[in-house]
């Protein structure tokens, strides 16, 4: 193997960790999400649990996070769709926070 056979795996190696940690922070975020809008909605303990697996879930319906933030809108209704987007990027930061303390 000659050098540029070893950089190429390398960069190959680190692109393929880079998107798992950016896919567990993201359905991290949407559990986060999922929790702050049980709460908004009275949810606890198991119901709250479920409804956050639920979000997490619908994230995978289309590209993009819409799908989210449509869905905790029409449940939740008493929030904005830019709340749910501002909450949101504030959750991935937490989740991110939390995977790198973990690593």
């Amino acid at each position: 193997m000659t050098t540029f056979d070893d950089r190429e795996s390398a960069f190959e190696n680190k692109f393929a960790h880079d998107e798992e940690m950016n896919f567990k922070a993201q359905a991290r975020a949407n559990k986060l999400l999922g929790l702050w809008a049980a709460e908004k909605m009275g949810k606890t303990g198991d119901d709250a649990a479920a409804y956050a697996t639920e979000v997490v879930k619908s994230d995978f319906e289309e590209a993009g996070h819409e799908d989210v933030v449509r869905k905790v809108v029409g449940d939740v209704g008493n929030v904005t769709a830019e709340e749910v987007r501002a909450k949101a990027a504030e959750m991935l930061v937490e989740a991110k926070g939390q995977i790198v303390k973990e690593v």
